[in-house]
């Protein structure tokens, strides 16, 4: 059997030409060069360790640790027109939605009985439904009582910055560590037709006006963290025809005023959500325009967030898992919090104990798996239940992680939500070909279980199907290495 040093030029080339014209029919990425995201371990060990169980700051942990939005602030002092905040969209899943408001008090509670149901539960984060900073005092107060009675809780929240620069001092002496601004531009005359308008100093201000206040405080919010030395993430809504050519330049600036991750996430706009860029028909990005943007902006040693899941503001649990259903006002109200802080300490160093042998293995597998060479990029459609393991059935699957593979590297990319397949027999036809359709660029679907129907279904729409239990790189890379030995008639 040939070794992969062994490959000749013509099977290399036999290889890329195959999967060029079916990556291209597909409508994949196959060129070189798309992309090197910063892994956590590439960055400063300093930043490694802040937030090394922050499953939103770090892609790695979000394989393993939990977060809860606390929905205590319902009031906003912009307008965006992607947004519309709706307390009883219970099935949307979406930034500013929640099915029902806290007060500080009961979200203190709900941390604490969710810190005792759910002890991989790190983070608790403010994000709205409205601006937290529009709420300071509701916000500020969550905090006081969740640092007070659970210290090893990290707290952050996310705003859009206006009102940041009034609250630096309060946000350093509750020790927050994370912050997030939304900053969709950099050029006014490109916020307005973002923004409607903005409310500063108890005056509303329209038109370009308002927003070039609000570039102004965001610029300066960035400098006031930067010196805090508080970790700074920036999230932009990637809106086609308006901003999604000027993000390139949101990306130059922010990582010059020391934010060190970006998360571009893609506009949401059906019309049912009443936002003004879904009743104009305003359409969002595709996926491959979503990664192509993100591509570009992957330089300079920031990290790109790939792992979003745009969130509600009441979310609960690992991402891409929301369990705010199990927690409702009624419901934890009527619960006794078990937080006890050594037992965390207990089931979080069992996590470590995990992530760092499953870090062993993918290292061993880098080592025995890959090719001599880079080849062609695939994409591959991943069912997960979390842990960094293939180790979902397929009709389990409400979203797939998308890697990309190159024989060398197994990198993630992409999450893409789908309904998943077992409903019962009620509308599964229908929701396999979404899903098919979903997952179309890829070369192939890795998964621990599939139904013989939908596996053939699967095949015949042009991917492989590959049933593992197994780390995601080793599966992949396995994957990558027979596909090329089979293009070389190994």
């Amino acid at each position: 059997m040939l070794q992969p040093t062994e490959l000749s030029s013509q099977a290399t080339d036999s290889f890329a030409n195959t999967t060029a014209s079916a990556e291209k029919k597909k409508g994949g990425c196959v060129s070189k060069g798309c992309g090197t995201t910063t892994t956590d371990q590439e960055l400063a060990p300093s930043i490694q360790e802040r937030i090394a169980n922050h499953p939103c700051y770090s892609q790695e942990a979000h394989h393993h640790y939990a977060r809860m939005h606390a929905p205590v602030a319902p009031a906003c002092n912009i307008q965006c027109n992607y947004c519309n905040r709706k307390y009883d969209c219970a099935n949307e899943s979406r930034p500013g939605v929640v099915s029902e408001l806290l007060t500080p008090e009961e979200a203190a509670h709900k941390a604490l009985v969710i810190a005792g149901k759910i002890p991989q539960m790190t983070v608790m984060g403010i994000a709205g439904p409205g601006d937290p900073l529009a709420n300071p005092e509701k916000t500020f107060r969550t905090f006081e009582l969740v640092a007070e009675k659970a210290p090893d809780i990290k707290l952050c929240l996310s705003t859009n910055g206006l009102a940041l620069p009034d609250h630096i001092d309060r946000l350093k002496a509750l020790n927050i560590d994370h912050v997030t601004i939304t900053i969709n531009m950099v050029d006014p005359e490109i916020g307005v037709k973002i923004y409607p308008w903005v409310h500063y100093q108890r005056k509303r201000y329209r038109g370009i006006e308002g927003v070039k206040i609000l570039h102004q405080r965001q610029m300066e919010s960035l400098d006031l963290l930067r010196e805090a030395d508080i970790l700074c993430k920036v999230n932009s809504v990637m809106i086609p025809g308006i901003n999604d050519e000027h993000l390139e330049e949101v990306n130059r600036v922010v990582r010059s005023k020391g934010a060190f991750i970006h998360n571009i996430m893609p506009l949401i706009s059906s019309p049912e959500h009443g936002t003004h860029f879904g009743l104009t028909g305003q359409r969002g990005p595709t996926t491959e325009e979503l990664k192509t943007l993100q591509d570009k902006c992957d330089v300079g040693g920031m990290k790109m967030m790939r792992h979003c899941r745009q969130c509600r503001a009441d979310a609960v649990g690992l991402l891409g898992e929301d369990r705010s259903k199990e927690f409702t006002k009624d419901a934890i109200m009527q619960m006794t919090p078990e937080y006890d802080l050594e037992k965390r300490k207990e089931f979080h160093a069992g996590i470590e104990g995990f992530r760092n042998n499953l870090a062993k293995a993918k290292a061993e597998t880098q080592k025995a798996e890959k090719v001599a060479e880079a080849g062609p990029p695939i994409l591959l459609a991943v069912a997960s239940k979390g842990n960094g393991l293939v180790n979902q059935h397929f009709g389990h699957a409400k979203e797939f992680m998308i890697y990309e593979v190159n024989g060398v590297t197994a990198r993630f990319i992409a999450h893409r939500k789908i309904d998943h397949y077992c409903q019962g027999g009620y509308g599964e036809e229908g929701s396999l070909e979404n899903i098919i359709k979903a997952i179309s660029d890829c070369k192939a679907v890795l998964v621990s279980k599939i139904g013989d129907s939908p596996k053939e279904k699967v095949l015949n729409a042009g991917l492989e199907v590959i049933e593992a239990y197994d780390v995601i790189e080793t599966v992949a890379l396995e994957y990558y290495k027979q596909l090329v030995e089979e293009l070389q008639g190994v």
